[in-house]
C-alpha cells in the first residue's frame, strides 16, 4: 500500500489563478518531504472550481522543487492538443523530471470543454480522439523510421531528413517513454479498458467502493483482448481522505470546511447533470435527494482519526478485492494550509503503518 495525490486541482471560483498555483506548488513539496510516491495534475478549460489549463506548467515548477515525487498530468486532454507537439512537450517534460514524470491521459468529459474545441463529445468522437492521438505520440517516440499517419482526426509525419541534419530528434528520457496512467468514471470504462488491453496504471476516480468494484471488471476485459494479466498493484484509487487527531476535527475540517463547500457547490451538482448520482450511492435505492455531502463523508470519504481511516481504507481494500495505492484527492485549504499538512503527514506517519499489510497478491497468483 501507497499514498499519492490526484489534483483537477480544484480552487474556489473567488481564488486568484496564480493564488491556486502556488497552493498547488506548496502541497506538492509537502507531499514529497512526507513521502508520498506520486502527484497527478489534471486540465480543464471550462470549469471555475477546476481551473488549471495546462498541468504541465505546474509540474515544470514542482519538478524544480521536489526531489522524489513523481509528477505527471493527470492527464492531458488529449483531443485537444496536435499529437506532434505533445509528443515532443511531454518528451522534453520527461528529460527535465530526470525521469520522475509519469504521463496521464483522458479523453475528456465536460461538455463546456467539448463546445470550446468543438469536439463532439456526445457521439464518442473525444474517446476516438484520445485513442488516435495516443498511437501517434507513441509512433514518434518510438520508431526512428519515417511515416506518414492518416487518420480521421489528425495527419502526421515523421518526415525524412532534410539538407543533412534536420530532423524529428526529441525522444523521452525513459525508455520506451514514462509510465502511462488512465483515469476511469463510468462502468464499461473505454479508458480502462484501454489501460488493461495496454498494460497502464488504471486510475478509479473518487465513487462509492461497491462501484469501483467493477473498475477491475473492465481493466481485465481490455487485458484479455491482448493477451495481459492485469495487476492489482498497479490499480490507484482515488478518494477523498482527512486525518487529524479525532474523528470529530476531522469532520469538522473536511464537511465544515474546503471538501464540504467543494462538493457541495460544484462536484455534487456536476455528477446529478451528468445523471451520475448513482456512482455515489451505496445502493440504487437511495434517492438523488439523500446523496449529500455528509451522505458521502459517510458512506464514502476516508475521514476520522488515524485509526478511524485505517479501517475505513481497510473495508474499501476489501471490497474491490484489493488495489495498490490511494491517490488523495486534492483541496484547496489555502485559508488553512496546516491543516491540510497536518492531515497528510498524519496519512503518512500513522495510517500507512496500520495498512502496510494491504498488498495485492501478484498477477500471476491471482491469475492461478
Amino acid at each position: 500500500m501507497e499514498f499519492g495525490y490526484f489534483a483537477m486541482p480544484s480552487h474556489p471560483p473567488e481564488r486568484g489563478l496564480k493564488e491556486g498555483h502556488d497552493f498547488d506548488l506548496k502541497a506538492l513539496r509537502w507531499l514529497d518531504e512526507l513521502g508520498f510516491t506520486e502527484a497527478w495534475i489534471g486540465e480543464h478549460h471550462t470549469a471555475a472550481w477546476e481551473p488549471h489549463p495546462a498541468p504541465d506548467l505546474l509540474i515544470a515548477q514542482a519538478l524544480m522543487q521536489t526531489k522524489r515525487l513523481r509528477i505527471g498530468p493527470g492527464g492531458f486532454l488529449l483531443p485537444y492538443h496536435h499529437p506532434a507537439e505533445l509528443a515532443n512537450r511531454v518528451a522534453m517534460l520527461d528529460h527535465l523530471s530526470e525521469g520522475r514524470l509519469n504521463f496521464g491521459i483522458a479523453a475528456s468529459g465536460l461538455p463546456s470543454d467539448w463546445a470550446m474545441f468543438n469536439v463532439d463529445g456526445m457521439s464518442g468522437a473525444n474517446r476516438e480522439m484520445t485513442r488516435e492521438a495516443l498511437e501517434i505520440i507513441l509512433r514518434l517516440w518510438t520508431e526512428d523510421q519515417p511515416f506518414h499517419h492518416e487518420g480521421k482526426y489528425w495527419k502526421v509525419d515523421r518526415p525524412e531528413r532534410m539538407f543533412g541534419f534536420l530532423e524529428p530528434h526529441i525522444k523521452p528520457l525513459q525508455k520506451p517513454h514514462p509510465p502511462i496512467g488512465v483515469a476511469g468514471l463510468s462502468k464499461n470504462s473505454d479508458t480502462l479498458k484501454l489501460a488493461g488491453e495496454r498494460g497502464y496504471l488504471p486510475m478509479s476516480l473518487n465513487l462509492n467502493p461497491a462501484y469501483v468494484s467493477s473498475h477491475w471488471d473492465s481493466v481485465e476485459a481490455g487485458a484479455r483482448r491482448t493477451g495481459r494479466t492485469p495487476d492489482r498493484r498497479d490499480w490507484r484509487l482515488v478518494r477523498e481522505v482527512f486525518v487529524a487527531e479525532t474523528d470529530e476535527e476531522a469532520w469538522r475540517l473536511s464537511v465544515g470546511s474546503m471538501m464540504g463547500r467543494m462538493m457541495g457547490e460544484y462536484f455534487l451538482k456536476l455528477l446529478a447533470n451528468f445523471g451520475f448520482l448513482e456512482y455515489l450511492k451505496h445502493s440504487p435505492e437511495v434517492p438523488d435527494s439523500d446523496v449529500t455531502v455528509e451522505y458521502c463523508a459517510k458512506r464514502n470519504w476516508l475521514v476520522g482519526s488515524p485509526a478511524t481511516v485505517a479501517e475505513k481504507l481497510e473495508k474499501v481494500y476489501e471490497e474491490v478485492g484489493g488495489f495498490g495505492q490511494i491517490l488523495v484527492f486534492g483541496f484547496d485549504y489555502a485559508e488553512n494550509p496546516e491543516a491540510w499538512r497536518t492531515s497528510l503527514g498524519l496519512l503518512q506517519t500513522e495510517v500507512l503503518p496500520r495498512v502496510k499489510h494491504l498488498v495485492p497478491k501478484p498477477a500471476l497468483a491471482a491469475a492461478e
